[in-house]
């Protein structure tokens, strides 16, 4: 029977997200194949790694796709992208954590094209008037997807339930990032007590 690259992938970030140092043995344990077959398939440790930023990528930009988040209303776009992110969130927890995939200029050139869309969406929401405006789209981009990753990261330790998952993320995402025009503005901060020597003139 022939080997799927990757349910073997999808192993191996099951078992490095958690793992990072894990020995190869290990990772071949985990999908139900020998190390051999496993060296045939990625012909080392930085070979099956790359393999993993690649799967991660590929499954992100296709949430991308499926959420179509160039189109209509950036809310409605952005709960589209959490239902259609969180069942790789794990894989997304791996391009999160793993340094060594900074190393690889394809990767990041692959990165860039994924986030540069991510951003167009947090700026289009900005524009339509979504999300707030004093957060950058680029932090709020960079604040989804570790939010995604941390999500990931919980399910894979049992700290979040893979059901509650996309609930859990939308409406801590949103709450925090969506812009309220209706809520009043808060007073100024009371100045606490300064010494002459720590007042700025």
């Amino acid at each position: 029977m022939a080997t799927d690259r990757d349910t073997v992938l999808e192993a191996a970030v099951g078992v490095l997200s958690r793992r990072p140092t894990a020995h190869l043995d290990e990772i071949a344990r985990a999908a139900g194949i020998s190390r051999a077959t496993l060296h045939r398939l990625f012909p080392g440790r930085e070979a099956l790694i790359r393999e993993v930023g690649l799967l991660g990528l590929r499954r992100f930009a296709a949430a991308l796709d499926t959420a179509a988040v160039e189109d209509g209303d950036a809310e409605a776009a952005l709960r589209r992208l959490v239902d259609a992110a969180v069942p790789d969130a794990t894989l997304c927890a791996f391009l999160a954590g793993e340094n060594q995939l900074y190393d690889d200029d394809s990767i990041n050139d692959l990165w860039e094209l994924q986030i540069v869309r991510l951003h167009a969406l947090f700026l289009r929401g900005q524009q339509q008037g979504t999300f707030r405006i004093e957060l950058s789209a680029a932090w709020l981009s960079e604040a989804f997807f570790d939010l995604v990753a941390g999500v990931g990261w919980a399910i894979q330790d049992g700290r979040l339930a893979p059901r509650d998952a996309a609930f859990s993320l939308a409406e801590l995402f949103l709450g925090g990032a969506l812009r309220r025009p209706d809520a009043a503005t808060p007073p100024p901060t009371a100045p606490s007590a300064r010494t002459p020597e720590t007042d700025i003139p």
